[in-house]
């Protein structure tokens, strides 16, 4: 009997251990997943449903998240839509986990399509930078720029000024 109890006593420390052994791989697994994690992934997670956005300048821009890719994400707030590119947020709330990797077509979307797609629907819209806000119709959209027509004509705006640009 006693035979029994040592073997019971060491299958028992055996199972601990690898228990320890396991819930130390599986959060260095949960690290290492993290660690490959994007902002923009995360930021894909909320599809339909709220974030609010800090961007450079200070100001904030909360809404319902429409569509997110690699490089910016569609906010909705009823009626009024903000397109933000990615680099102009500075803090971003609430975010949980990730979405999975985008769709190739989806991965290939970059803020210049978005732009684009307005440019051509002729929509006019309120383009917020770091040095402004300007109101008018995207006319032409460049490789990292824009041209805006409004009051004070042609306007070419850098997209690393761009804060936002949205409906109203």
């Amino acid at each position: 009997m006693r035979w029994d109890d040592v073997f019971a006593e060491l299958a028992a420390e055996f199972a601990a251990v690898e228990r320890e052994e396991a819930e130390a791989r599986l959060g260095e697994l949960v690290a290492a997943e993290f660690a490959g994690t994007t902002f923009a992934d995360r930021c894909r997670a909320r599809r339909g449903q709220s974030l609010t956005l800090r961007l450079q300048d200070g100001s904030t821009r909360s809404g319902t998240v429409r569509d997110a890719t690699r490089g910016w994400l569609l906010l909705a707030d009823g009626d009024r839509r903000s397109l933000v590119p990615l680099t102009a947020v500075v803090l971003a709330w609430p975010l949980q986990g990730s979405a999975p990797e985008p769709r190739p077509v989806e991965a290939r979307l970059g803020l210049g399509h978005a732009l684009r797609a307005l440019a051509e629907d002729h929509l006019p819209v309120l383009v917020r930078t770091t040095a402004g806000d300007h109101r008018g119709q995207i006319v032409r959209v460049g490789a990292d720029h824009l041209d805006l027509a409004g009051g004070a004509g042609v306007l070419t705006v850098p997209w690393r000024g761009l804060l936002s640009v949205e409906s109203f």
